[in-house]
């Protein structure tokens, strides 16, 4: 049993790393959504802004609004642009931890696999142990019922 405890830590270790990775990449997914969700509201702002300037247009609109309109929907514009560069970035976190994660689940596959044939292989030295036990055993049986016949 004592030989399988450094396995065993190290099948820990490897639990915690996964378990890190994970967070790490939950974390980086929410950020992204968090990213996307903010910009499909923009967009929708901008684009209801922009429907709804375009109704009181038809009915005639002064020139100072007309500007003060276009420098609105710049703004958005520039704020648009700035989300998706924000979700480039964050799209770029997610799938740079995505890697990291599959590799922590690999090592801690390794070493599982490990543990599974260093238990096996003991098992078969178990089975092996006792079945000599039982022929031993049995040899004695005979060798007393020959001996005392």
């Amino acid at each position: 049993m004592a030989k399988h405890f450094p396995i065993k830590t190290l099948i820990g270790l490897a639990q915690d790393d996964v378990d890190a990775a994970a967070q790490r990449l939950g974390r980086a997914q929410r950020e992204r959504n968090d990213v996307q969700s903010q910009l499909d509201a923009l967009v929708q702002y901008r684009d209801e802004y922009h429907a709804r300037f375009t109704a009181s247009a038809q009915t005639g609109m002064p020139a100072g609004n007309m500007r003060n309109f276009q420098a609105f929907i710049d703004t958005l514009d520039a704020a648009i642009e700035q989300q998706r560069n924000l979700l480039a970035t964050a799209t770029a976190r997610v799938e740079a931890a995505k890697p990291d994660w599959q590799r922590q689940k690999q090592k801690l596959g390794s070493y599982e696999v490990l543990q599974a044939r260093g238990e096996a292989a003991e098992a078969r030295t178990t089975a092996r142990r006792d079945q000599r036990d039982a022929d031993e055993h049995a040899a004695r049986i005979l060798r007393t019922r020959t001996e005392g016949a």
